[in-house]
C-alpha cells in the first residue's frame, strides 16, 4: 500500500512565472520553431502561418523578458534581428520534443 500526503510541495516563484509565460497560445510552438537555430521574424511567420504579426511579436518579446529566448540584431545590409533559444529555452525545447516523441 502506497503513503499517501495530504499537503502539496509549495510551487516556487520562478515555476510559477514560467508557466504563465508557457500557457498563453502559440507560446510552445514558437520556442519549437526557434528550437533549431537562429530564426528570424520573418521565419516564424512562415513556420507559423496562423499566429498574427502582432501576436508572434508579443510572444517573442515575452519569451525574451522570461530569459527563454534572446534577440540578436545582426549587421549587415540590411542589418537584420535574429532569436536564439537561451539554455533554459533549449531545456524547454528538450522537454516538449520528448512529449511530442511519447
Amino acid at each position: 500500500m502506497s503513503h499517501r500526503c495530504n499537503s502539496c510541495q509549495p510551487v516556487p516563484a520562478g515555476m510559477r512565472e514560467t508557466a504563465v509565460v508557457l500557457e498563453r497560445r502559440w507560446t510552445m510552438a514558437t520556442i519549437y520553431a526557434c528550437s533549431s537555430g537562429a530564426t528570424r521574424f520573418n521565419e516564424f511567420r512562415q513556420s507559423l502561418p496562423e499566429v498574427s504579426p502582432t501576436t508572434l511579436s508579443q510572444r517573442l518579446e515575452q519569451l525574451e523578458e522570461a530569459g527563454i529566448v534572446e534577440r540578436h540584431t545582426v549587421a549587415g545590409r540590411p542589418p537584420h534581428t535574429e532569436y536564439a533559444l537561451t539554455d533554459r529555452g533549449r531545456q524547454i525545447a528538450l522537454a516538449v520534443a520528448a512529449l511530442l516523441d511519447s
